[in-house]
């Protein structure tokens, strides 16, 4: 076993071991430095393995379960987790077996269990295989899955989590010519004009990348700012800017972009992309509710609970709990009524959050248009190449769920509405 195979390796179980144990999500470990000891390809390598365990983990806690009198200490739960996900996926016994008992004999306050992590995956190598295919499709957990089914009904989350448990495709977004970007990299071209790549592999590596020809946009978070149709000269707001796709979008269609988070470090992954791709935008870093002015369109993404990026994120659903979903929704209504008041009039603003609740999206709206006089929904300007008109909701925004476009790999969750003002 290479010492890089088990460096990896032990990077995935302090990744599950903060997720799991400390609640954190893995995008702010990684951003944080998790991994920059490691080399480019286990870096990689720890973060499919926590990744893909995080994902099938109810799979995995079901076949260690016949094999576990009782459950060991965190570190080693996960240990058994990530090994249990790599044997069912047709990994190496020995290996992925070695590996893990290495692992456990390097920590002291493991040492002890070495000989119970080897008897235990000897056992998941002989029948995981076979009981991982059989077993459902991994559930949500019940504080995030029963609103959605009050929501969507059981049906609907059932196809919602198979979405979730077949992961995501790449989406790109091109600077110019899409046709072009398509005929490079191959893959699927989308409604949205994004290009689907289902085996992507290293991303700064593919074509295109240093020269700035695109950048990495799920195609439904592509669609709130084709819903808001900048047009060339206008002057576009864009408040919690980054990570910067749509800020990119709106440049690239002719708009003077003024972007604003209060994140120093997201936005300065904005400016890296803006000055990779050549396209211009005004860089605030600051607080959206005290940004002036009036502008002829706005578009507001929202701070939510980020429940629509699950296949992306397998972390989100464990390491959070729901207990901060009410100062969230009171954060977007506050945000969404100043939004309102920057508009010119004949102004419009795009709503938009990454959520699958209805509280983040229809109900805000809905409750938008109650407390302002002289706004209307447009709901033609939903109604985009590739949209079904189910997905259009009663009070004119746009639902979308990662179980759409199953048949071309999913999409994100996600909705969005565009507010007019007289």
């Amino acid at each position: 076993m290479s010492q890089t195979g088990v460096q990896a390796r032990r990077s995935a179980v302090y990744l599950l071991d903060q997720v799991l144990g400390e609640g954190r999500l893995m995008s702010e470990l990684i951003g944080g430095g998790a991994l920059d000891r490691l080399v480019p390809e286990d870096r990689a390598r720890a973060q499919r393995l926590a990744t893909e365990t995080l994902r099938g983990l109810e799979r995995a806690d079901r076949i260690l379960k016949k094999h576990l009198a009782k459950s060991p200490p965190l570190t080693v739960q996960n240990i058994l987790r990530i090994a249990t996900y790599e044997l069912c996926q047709g990994g190496a016994a020995h290996g992925v077996v070695n590996a893990a008992v290495e692992i456990v004999g390097k920590n002291r306050r493991t040492a002890a269990m070495k000989g119970l992590v080897n008897a235990v995956l000897r056992k998941v190598a002989d029948t995981g295989p076979e009981m991982w295919a059989a077993l459902r499709v991994p559930h949500l957990p019940k504080w995030l899955r029963s609103p959605l089914v009050a929501a969507y009904g059981a049906e609907g989350v059932q196809a919602m989590e198979a979405a979730h448990f077949a992961g995501a495709p790449l989406d790109l977004m091109a600077k110019g010519d899409r046709g072009a970007l398509h005929r490079s990299l191959g893959g699927e071209m989308l409604p949205t004009g994004t290009v689907r790549l289902q085996e992507a592999g290293q991303v700064s590596g593919l074509p295109g990348f240093k020269r700035g020809s695109w950048w990495v946009q799920d195609a439904a978070a592509s669609m709130p700012v084709h819903v808001l149709n900048p047009q060339s000269g206008e002057q576009v707001l864009d408040l919690c800017a980054a990570p910067g796709g749509k800020t990119m979008q709106l440049a690239a269609a002719g708009a003077v972009v003024t972007a604003v988070d209060d994140s120093e470090s997201r936005m300065a992954r904005v400016r890296e992309n803006l000055k990779r791709t050549g396209l211009k935008a005004e860089i605030v870093v600051g607080d959206a509710m005290a940004q002036g002015g009036a502008w002829d369109a706005i578009l507001l993404d929202a701070p939510c609970s980020a429940t629509g990026t699950i296949r992306r994120h397998p972390d989100l659903p464990h390491a959070k709990d729901g207990s901060d979903f009410g100062d969230l929704i009171n954060l977007q209504a506050a945000m969404l009524d100043h939004a309102i008041s920057l508009l010119k009039p004949g102004g419009r603003l795009v709503f938009c959050t990454c959520s699958l609740l209805p509280d983040e999206g229809e109900c805000q709206v809905e409750d938008a248009l109650a407390r302002h006089e002289g706004l209307s929904v447009d709901r033609a300007a939903v109604a985009l190449d590739g949209v079904d008109p189910a997905w259009i909701t009663e009070e004119g925004g746009l639902r979308l769920r990662p179980d759409y476009w199953s048949d071309k790999g999913g999409m994100d969750g996600f909705y969005m509405a565009c507010i007019r003002k007289s």
